[in-house]
């Protein structure tokens, strides 16, 4: 049996800004499944975690956290969820705070979390052979795991989910952070700053990120944020991985959500639709399809793309919803919008999860036309409540999403490869001359009702990463 530990800084249930969350949450499940293997999870124990989950924590241990020049205190407390053991860093005056980021002191909370992590080592009986941490959050870990050796020979593996965010700050904050050699800053170091994430990148004995098409993207400037030379210098040690869903969470048959539950049934959709509908005091015209966008409004997402040409196709019979908060550009548009159009477009500025499934399970079409995308779990998400993608072809999109060919009856939605927005106009004119085509429509949706994207292949592959790490013996 080897052991794993998830170095990460969000997972569902317990706390959830993103997908980093929905990825901590159900891959190390899927992990454990396979033989051979035990995944644990350390998480920070913020002031954010309800108090359902705080109940149910025990005490496991506290200790002194050397760092820098001072000690600060951690008690870590653990509990087992879904036969995956989590454990819990405590410290007040770091992680008792309202929220999870977006402090001045980000880079000092989640530096002083590593450090914590490495010492947990040595205060534990579960002993890691790897160490797999996630994003700039957690890079530290990786770093001090390779200086410090808690573990003899244990082996770090490194996930980037975004490399836009990366840990910047300034260099002379080294000594107060770390109790290290100066020779030590050359492996930190980028661009005259302490970048936390390219000294994972410099550290991890593998690197993965979370999309075959993704991996490739950021070994080129364009997506690469800067850190492009290092990705090259490390691509044999780079591997994409695709992500997956957790397929009982996200199941339309299922789902306490949705008013009513379904496995495929289009006439299911439609009841789906008109409960949203009356809940959101919004006459659905049934003649019409329903596109949806369920988003963060920040330009990643594409929105630039979908301001400069969703007018001209309102001019057709089309209903759309859009849900999601972001940068007040967007959300003035997309408001101004739904009150020029009050019959064709409804425009939520919130965000519930709740509310964001039901609609997908409602919708014909879901609307997402990233600039970039690591992996993206909205389109698989989409995919499982039966409701047909429209994305452009990056990252993770490019990997799930491929578009429908008339002649072959091949493919489970629609995409378009240039950031051009008449590009996106065209694909979405496409759907729509789809969508009235029922020969083309129901091959379509059997395309989408075949599509599956659980853990189960993707955690073959991860066990295949940490085998050349570590041998593992192969059962089955």
């Amino acid at each position: 049996m080897e052991n794993i530990l998830f170095v990460a800084s969000e997972s569902t249930p317990f706390i959830k800004t993103g997908g980093l969350a929905d990825v901590i949450g159900s891959l190390p499940q899927a992990l454990n499944q396979l033989e051979q293997l035990e995944v644990r999870v350390i998480l920070p124990l913020y002031d954010e975690i309800p108090e359902v989950w705080k109940d149910k924590m025990e005490y496991l241990t506290a200790f002194d956290v050397p760092f820098g020049w001072r000690n600060q205190d951690a008690t870590v407390y653990t509990l087992k969820h879904n036969q995956v053991i989590y454990y819990f860093i405590s410290n007040d005056y770091y992680f008792t705070r309202k929220g999870v980021y977006g402090y001045y002191d980000d880079g000092e909370r989640f530096v002083y979390y590593s450090h914590a992590v490495i010492e947990f080592l040595k205060h534990t009986d579960f002993k890691p052979a790897i160490l797999h941490a996630h994003d700039w959050q957690a890079a530290m870990s990786v770093v001090l795991a390779n200086i410090r050796k808690p573990i003899n020979q244990m082996k770090t593996v490194f996930t980037i989910h975004n490399i836009k965010y990366q840990g910047i700050m300034p260099i002379d904050i080294f000594n107060d952070f770390f109790d290290l050699d100066s020779k030590h800053i050359g492996g930190i170091e980028w661009n005259g700053t302490l970048n936390c994430l390219k000294g994972a990148l410099f550290h991890a004995d593998k690197i993965t990120t979370v999309s075959p098409t993704y991996a490739e993207e950021i070994k080129y400037a364009y997506y690469g944020e800067g850190l492009e030379s290092i990705l090259l210098d490390r691509n044999e040690d780079l591997i994409g991985i695709l992500n997956g869903i957790d397929t009982r969470d996200y199941n339309p048959l299922t789902d306490s959500n949705l008013p009513i539950k379904y496995r495929s049934a289009r006439s299911k959709k439609i009841e789906n639709r008109l409960a949203l509908g009356e809940e959101l005091d919004y006459q659905m015209d049934l003649d019409k399809p329903l596109y949806v966008i369920v988003t963060r409004l920040v330009e990643q997402k594409g929105l630039h793309l979908v301001q400069r040409i969703l007018d001209e196709f309102l001019q057709e019979d089309v209903q759309f919803i859009i849900l999601g908060t972001g940068e007040q550009e967007f959300e003035h548009y997309f408001d101004e919008l739904a009150y020029r159009y009050p019959n064709k477009v409804k425009t939520l500025l919130t965000f519930d999860e709740g509310l964001a499934r039901r609609l997908y399970a409602s919708a014909d079409f879901f609307l997402m036309p990233s600039k970039f995308e690591p992996c993206g779990l909205a389109q698989l998400i989409a995919l499982q409540y039966k409701t047909v993608p429209i994305v452009r072809e990056t990252g993770g999109l490019k990997d799930t999403v491929f578009s429908y060919n008339e002649i072959t009856g091949e493919g489970n939605g629609f995409s378009f490869t240039n950031y051009n927005a008449h590009d996106l106009l065209n694909v979405l004119m496409y759907s729509l001359s789809i969508y009235h085509h029922p020969d083309h429509w129901q091959q379509l949706i059997k395309n989408v009702n075949n599509s599956q994207f659980s853990w189960k292949d993707s955690a073959y592959e991860y066990r295949r990463l940490y085998e050349q790490l570590v041998p593992i013996p192969i059962y089955g």
